[in-house]
Order: structure tokens, then C-alpha cells, then sequence
């Protein structure tokens, strides 16, 4: 009596892996096509890359990135660690980058150091040990660990967010600046009795170098520089907090410049909430441009980051980088843009 035909005789083994070859044939061009339609799309025809890709999903093809890896030094993946992945601002700076790494068939390995500089240590040392083709960072500053690591690389590194002395690719804009931007506008409105309010100032250090650039503003033209800073990053809920602290503790405020726009809506909710007016009875200012500040009333003033911008740039520079191709600006500032709504 024959027995029955096991699952493993029905279909394939889980062993028996499909090939590049037999995804080429499929797709009825050569291996080096099929080749070149995943990791270099751009340099295939759209009818060849559409077969390719059609033959990947219908045979269940796994390229091993790892095995690429090993001829080359390099794999297409691509690091990217970030200080937080709830904060939209940094979720749009990825949003950009995957994007268009995608679109040259690079992958990105994510990683969120919650702004510990420890965590983006270790993170570095797992992502560089798979073989990455460049790593991405959001900021200039890392621990000695870290940029030891980092300076022995011999790969792209690409620092974002911020500008300054990169160790190699620096895409980002002033944040002294931007400071100074929002004081000289609120000084510009009448105010004279003007608090900043930040949240942990040390590890969000970007809020740290606006407050640097408000203070200067504000001591040129002869005028306190009071300074509320939070135990809790921003948030809607520390937001109206930071509120409730500051009228507490400088009662004659008439303006308070916030580290973002998430601490500024907090606040400016939570103002209405007392019944007081915003701007008339006190102004509320942010930095991001957020969506959420422009869906509140009144608006709120702002400074607008270009998020999106500075992830596409990025990834832009990094993969002509990896093409071979020389990279002329090895910087570059997005700037920013004074966004002035009714809450100042």
C-alpha cells in the first residue's frame, strides 16, 4: 500500500529556497536584471522592474541581505536613530527618509534612543554590526563612546536636525537662530515680561539652543530672562502645567515663548479653560509648526521646521553618496520660517 504523499512532498521544503535565478527566469530577464530591478531600480527598465517584482511576490523570494553584504562590506540598509517616536516632528523627518531611500530600494533599520546618549550607543554598535550602507542620527552630540565608534566607521554618516561641525553629512537648521526669531517677534508685539518654558533642556538640548538664542535677544534689549524648565518632554498635559507654573511664578507675564508646539497647545488650552484670553490676557508661542497648533484657535504662532524636507535631503544626499557620486554641499540649511498665528 503507498502512503500518503507527506506536506513536504505537496510543495516546496521550507529549505529549498528560491533563487535569484529562478526569479530572473521567471520574470524572463537575465540574473544581473533581476539583480539590478531590486537593488538599483533606477537603472532598469519600468516594464523589466515590474516583471521582476511580479515574479518576487508570486515565487515568495527572500533576497539575504546579509549574504550581499559579505561580497561588498555593504548592505541596502540603512540606520536610522531617532530620539523618540511618538514626537511627530521626528516621525516626519522618517516619513522623508524611508520614502526615498525606498525608491533606490534601500531599507531602514529604526532605532528610538529616548534621548538617552547610552541607548544610541548601543544602538550604533548593533546597527553598524549589520553591515549597514549608512546610519542616520537625529543630532550633532553623542557620547566619547559613540563618536569613537562613529569616527572609526568607514561608511556615510548623516547628522540631522541640527547645524554645526558634522563628522561627515550634516542636513538640519539653527535653532540659536530660530530662538532669536521668536523673541525678536515678541518683542516686536509689545511684550516685555517674557518666560521661556522648556522640558529637560539637558537631553532635548535643540530647546536648549532656542532658549540661548531668546535669552540673547531678550538681554540686548535690557529685559529679564525667566526660565521655567519641565521634568516631562512635551505634551498637552506639561504644556498646562508649564502654564500653571509660570503664573504662579511670574504673575506679570505677558508672553511665553514654549520649547514646542505640543507644550504651547497645552497651554493655550488650558489658559481658555481658566477663562483667560489668549493673546490679550497672555501670548503663546511654539516651535515646529505642528498641524495641531494651526487647529486650535486662535492659531498659534509658531516656527515652522521643514520635517519632511530634511528627511528627503537626507536621503537624497546619502544615496548619491553611495552612488560614487562626489557630493558638492556636505551641509545644508533648510532654514526655518516664522509662522505667525492670533496667539501672540
Amino acid at each position: 500500500m503507498s502512503k500518503e504523499p507527506t506536506s513536504g512532498s505537496k510543495q516546496r521544503r521550507r529549505s529549498d529556497q528560491v533563487t535569484l535565478s529562478q526569479v530572473a527566469e521567471a520574470a524572463g530577464v537575465s540574473p544581473i536584471t533581476a539583480s539590478r530591478a531590486l537593488n538599483h531600480p533606477d537603472k532598469v527598465s519600468e516594464r523589466a522592474r515590474h516583471s521582476v517584482h511580479a515574479a518576487v511576490e508570486r515565487l515568495g523570494y527572500v533576497p539575504n541581505l546579509i549574504a550581499g553584504s559579505l561580497a561588498s562590506s555593504r548592505s541596502r540598509l540603512v540606520a536610522v536613530i531617532v530620539p523618540s517616536l511618538v514626537n511627530t516632528v521626528f516621525v516626519e523627518v522618517i516619513q522623508g527618509l524611508q520614502e526615498t531611500l525606498e525608491a533606490q530600494g534601500y531599507q531602514i533599520l529604526l532605532g528610538n534612543t529616548d534621548y538617552d546618549s547610552d541607548r544610541e550607543y548601543q544602538l550604533v554598535r548593533t546597527f553598524l554590526g549589520w553591515s549597514c550602507s549608512a546610519l542616520v542620527t537625529a543630532g550633532l552630540r553623542h557620547s566619547q563612546a559613540c563618536h569613537t565608534l562613529l569616527a572609526n566607521w568607514d561608511h556615510p554618516i548623516m547628522e540631522v536636525m541640527e547645524l554645526g561641525k558634522a563628522m561627515d553629512l550634516n542636513v538640519g537648521l539653527d535653532h540659536v537662530a530660530a530662538g532669536r526669531c521668536m523673541a525678536h517677534h515678541l518683542i516686536e508685539k509689545g511684550y516685555r515680561h517674557i518666560v521661556y518654558v522648556g522640558a529637560r533642556l539637558s537631553q532635548d538640548y535643540r530647546a536648549g539652543m532656542r532658549f540661548e538664542g531668546h535669552k540673547s535677544v531678550l538681554q540686548a534689549n535690557g529685559l529679564a530672562v525667566p526660565l521655567v524648565e519641565l521634568n516631562t518632554l512635551g505634551s498637552l498635559q506639561a504644556g498646562a502645567e508649564g502654564l500653571a507654573q509660570v503664573l504662579a511664578h511670574y504673575p506679570q507675564t505677558q508672553a511665553i515663548h514654549f520649547a514646542n508646539d505640543d507644550l504651547a497647545a497645552g497651554a493655550l488650552l488650558a489658559a481658555q479653560r481658566q477663562g483667560l484670553r489668549v493673546p490679550e490676557d497672555i501670548a503663546i508661542a511654539g516651535f515646529n509648526g505642528l498641524p495641531l497648533g494651526q487647529h486650535v484657535t486662535p492659531q498659534l504662532t509658531t516656527i515652522l521646521s521643514p520635517r519632511e524636507e530634511i528627511g528627503r535631503l537626507a536621503a537624497s544626499t546619502l544615496i548619491q553618496r553611495l552612488s560614487g557620486k562626489a557630493v558638492e554641499h556636505r551641509q545644508h540649511d533648510v532654514g526655518f520660517t516664522l509662522q505667525a498665528g492670533g496667539s501672540t
